[in-house]
């Protein structure tokens, strides 16, 4: 069975809205690892700004391209401690 684009592009614009509230710099702002947090945090709402963007204007493959990788910028910097999450989070690889 084929996942349907639109609800697959719905689905991951909400997992990465709703893992952008659940994420929370775990670093110190002024260090090496703040600013690689800011950044990753930066690129990640970046890409869920370009994927609305690109869905609002019918173009849902590179919405579902920008969602999925906005979301990998803000997994990655959960998986180096970048961020800390609660405990029950379903969203992230840990």
């Amino acid at each position: 069975m084929t996942a349907d684009l639109h609800e697959k592009t719905n689905r991951y614009e909400s997992m990465l809205a709703d893992a952008l509230d659940e994420a929370v710099q775990a670093v110190p702002e002024e260090t090496h690892l703040g600013h690689a947090a800011a950044d990753c945090l930066e690129m990640a709402e970046s890409y869920l700004d370009d994927g609305r963007h690109f869905k609002d204007t019918d173009d849902w493959v590179n919405a579902l391209a920008s969602f999925s990788y906005g979301y990998g910028w803000l997994d990655a910097g959960v998986r180096m401690g970048l961020f800390d999450i609660p405990d029950d989070s379903h969203l992230f690889t840990m």
